[in-house]
């Protein structure tokens, strides 16, 4: 039906594309000293090449076209600044909050700002930053409490999904718990049930967070608004759940628990709705990137048994300073050296999310151009991840080129960002990912079903048949 309406009804989505990126604003176009590039097509502009394309080739092709520093492009219905390089890194980093400031996507803010009626274009998340940093949560100190709930539920979910298979795909077992681990953090919850109704959803979010907001029936849009929809029910339910619980007196630990009860400087608390977004938007950003790297650790390291024997020596040594059911510790984690450094390489090759966008708070200039006020700059690490004027063998996976004594040049190799907007979730995905490489290696070895598997290249990569492996336990 969806598709019958989709077909019949098409001049209408063009339309309203059309209305939404011609709407009303500021025009730059006749600016002095723009950076070279192109807008693209009337109208979309250079969007469907971004989005349906690879973004990362998208980049690249265009700084040997036009820039390896700067070139400008009008993607999402905005006029956008490529910044390219380490020195186009460090820039960023630096002048966060004086030059830039955090933007949102219009399909973002629409799906996680439902509670702001007309929410404004320019949006930074400063608040939730606030939320995780003020108690703490995230910080090595407050999170090695929680690595023993990490590893149990790790090895729960080992026992569930992957022991006594002999084929399993990699990708949906570890959305499910990289997302069973991020319910236990944020929600204080581990209910499988629930977590199942959540999982079915996420995918479609993650999707629409970068489309086109038309908001008609077949669109990706669509789907995710509907899946948000979804996902808000719930977490209203359990934001009355909680409440019930903490008037009773039990004691919570949880970032949901602390979102209830803090209060801004007048007394005001935050509304059902405000904290289900915020909470929804932390759901997605502790599921699904850790997720995409677990995947590709088990694609990379399924191709390379010589890496996978150097990973299972460092993990065995870990396992035999255990005693018999003992959970992982903050010092076991420090003794994996190797197996991060392979993780450094996987979110080298395939960063599991391409970028994020910024906003000109004022006019500026870089490499010589001026990027007016208004315009929106886009961040990736993929302009100096497979440079190899940084980068030996810049296509080959080698863990051995981030050994101690080896150095990068400043800003080349940056996987959580830098500056005041690092990514405050990097201690939880380095916990959360060496916990299940521990698991998964101490269990078992492995081989790709299909080793030439399509890898679909939007900003978050996803393996088109979710990466099956065959799996070869070592008991």
């Amino acid at each position: 039906m969806e598709l019958f309406l989709t077909l019949v009804l098409a001049p209408i989505v063009l339309t309203l594309v059309a209305m939404f990126t011609l709407r009303a604003r500021p025009r730059s176009s006749g600016a002095k000293d723009l950076p070279p590039g192109s807008m693209g097509w009337p109208i979309m502009g250079e969007t469907m090449e971004f989005l349906f394309g690879n973004p990362e080739k998208f980049v690249f092709d265009r700084m040997k076209k036009y820039s390896p520093h700067i070139f400008k492009t009008k993607i999402l219905g905005e006029e956008t600044a490529v910044i390219c390089g380490p020195d186009g890194h460090k820039f960023l980093f630096s002048n966060e909050q004086k030059l830039f400031t955090a933007f949102r996507p219009h399909s973002m803010q629409k799906i996680f700002r439902s509670y702001q009626a007309a929410a404004p274009a320019q949006i930074a998340r400063d608040a939730e930053a606030k939320i995780l940093r003020s108690p703490g949560f995230l910080k090595p100190e407050a999170l090695v409490r929680y690595l023993g709930k990490m590893d149990s539920i790790t090895q729960q979910q080992m026992q569930r999904y992957w022991q006594g298979k002999d084929e399993v795909k990699a990708f949906p077992l570890a959305k499910t718990l990289t997302l069973t681990l991020a319910c236990r953090f944020f929600l204080g919850t581990d209910d499988p049930e629930r977590i199942s109704r959540l999982l079915n959803n996420f995918d479609d979010i993650t999707l629409g967070m970068h489309s086109i907001p038309v908001n008609f029936p077949g669109t990706i849009f669509y789907q995710a608004n509907r899946a948000a929809a979804a996902i808000r029910r719930e977490l209203r339910q359990v934001i009355k759940e909680k409440k019930a619980a903490m008037a009773t007196g039990t004691a919570m630990q949880d970032i949901l628990s602390h979102m209830i009860v803090a209060s801004d400087p007048s007394g005001k608390y935050m509304a059902e709705a405000e904290i289900a977004d915020k909470i929804m938007g932390l759901l997605v950003a502790g599921y699904s990137t850790v997720a995409t790297a677990m995947t590709f650790f088990m694609k990379y390291v399924g191709e390379r048994p010589d890496i996978y024997a150097q990973i299972l020596a460092e993990q065995s040594e870990v396992e035999a300073a255990k005693k018999p059911g003992e959970l992982l510790d903050w010092d076991d984690i420090q003794k994996m050296k190797y197996s991060w450094n392979v993780m450094y390489e996987v979110m080298r090759l395939t960063p599991p999310l391409q970028g994020t966008f910024r906003e000109a708070l004022t006019d500026f200039t870089y490499a010589g151009y001026t990027v007016p006020k208004g315009w929106k700059i886009y961040w990736t690490v993929s302009t100096t991840n497979k440079n190899p004027e940084y980068f030996a063998e810049a296509e080959k996976f080698e863990p051995s080129r981030y050994e101690e004594g080896n150095k990068f040049p400043a800003f080349t190799f940056v996987p959580f960002g830098g500056g005041p907007r690092m990514c405050p979730g990097k201690e939880y995905a380095r916990l959360a990912i060496l916990t299940f490489v521990h698991n998964v290696v101490k269990r078992f070895k492995w081989e790709l079903v299909h080793p030439k598997e399509k890898i679909n290249g939007d900003m978050m990569p996803t393996p088109e048949k979710g990466l099956p492996i065959r799996l070869k336990p070592h008991h």
